[in-house]
């Protein structure tokens, strides 16, 4: 029987090797990685769009407690500080001055307390997969300029009620919001961090906003502190954001000077080292969270 003739053996390929990632550590201290927090900006968007959700699922009022909350405060306020107590306003209708002190207060609260604690509410996230961590903080803390947004809405009724006229200065107040921006996250980094390492952080975050809330000019004008004590005053970045505000708003005498320039370097203080301590840090949340 003759010799079946051999089949070709079919060339070999070169296996095709698949891009890999390396994930280390980060070492000792420095500024997170802003290259790959940009890269992951389509996950900051769907956890900001998540926090808004779920702020507001399954209540009564839905959004509308965004601009509940601040006006209520400001009745409460007006009654009391107001006609009661007969607190000075700079000048302004108490229920305005009262209003422009709570909305970037109501903002810092709610991004501080949100962020704060977004960490350890994210626990599946942290232990499972990888993503720049400064996601989790930062998502909650943009989270929370919708519900200003909303609430600046009932300011602007106001003024058009009582005849006040914005000023001049009134494009100065992106620049504080900002400033309100980074202080919610310079300090919500710190306490997002610590909160992971101890637990009882979280115990003593509400009370130190509270205290924070009283050394801050919200119902009451900053003349009514004395003035050997305003430098000290100034060193609470909070208080530099509301005059701001209210100057920007409504002209009251809290324009920009010494106090407030300290206030703006406190600010970006906390930012600054509340970055290198939570990329310091970074390494142990999935272990300790």
């Amino acid at each position: 029987m003759p010799n079946a003739p051999a089949t070709p053996e079919p060339a070999t390929r070169p296996v095709e090797q698949k891009p890999f990632l390396v994930l280390r550590p980060p070492r000792g201290w420095g500024f997170p990685d802003f290259r790959e927090l940009w890269q992951y900006r389509e996950l900051l968007y769907f956890l900001t769009w998540r926090d808004i959700k779920v702020r507001y699922k399954q209540t009564l009022l839905g959004v509308s407690w965004a601009i509940l909350q601040p006006f209520i405060s400001m009745v409460v306020f007006s009654i009391f500080f107001g006609r009661l107590a007969k607190m000075p306003s700079d000048g302004v209708p108490y229920p305005i001055f009262s209003y422009a002190g709570l909305l970037p207060w109501d903002f810092f609260a709610k991004a501080f307390n949100k962020a704060s604690r977004s960490l350890v509410a994210s626990r599946p996230m942290l232990t499972k997969v990888y993503f720049p961590r400064l996601v989790i903080p930062l998502a909650a803390v943009l989270g929370a300029v919708v519900d200003f947004a909303l609430a600046f809405s009932v300011l602007a009724g106001l003024m058009a009620w009582y005849g006040v006229r914005p000023t001049p200065q009134l494009w100065t107040l992106p620049f504080f919001l900002l400033l309100a921006f980074v202080v919610a996250l310079g300090a919500s980094l710190w306490a997002s961090a610590l909160n992971v390492l101890y637990r009882d952080v979280g115990y003593v975050l509400p009370f130190l906003v509270n205290l924070l809330f009283f050394i801050t000019p919200v119902v009451y004008a900053p003349s009514m502190v004395p003035e050997r004590w305003r430098l000290i005053y100034a060193l609470n970045p909070m208080a530099g954001v509301v005059n701001g505000f209210r100057w920007a708003l409504l002209g009251t005498p809290t324009g920009p000077d010494v106090g407030m320039l300290l206030s703006i370097a406190v600010a970006l203080l906390v930012l600054i080292t509340g970055l290198l301590f939570f990329r310091y840090m970074e390494r142990y949340f999935a272990d300790r969270v």
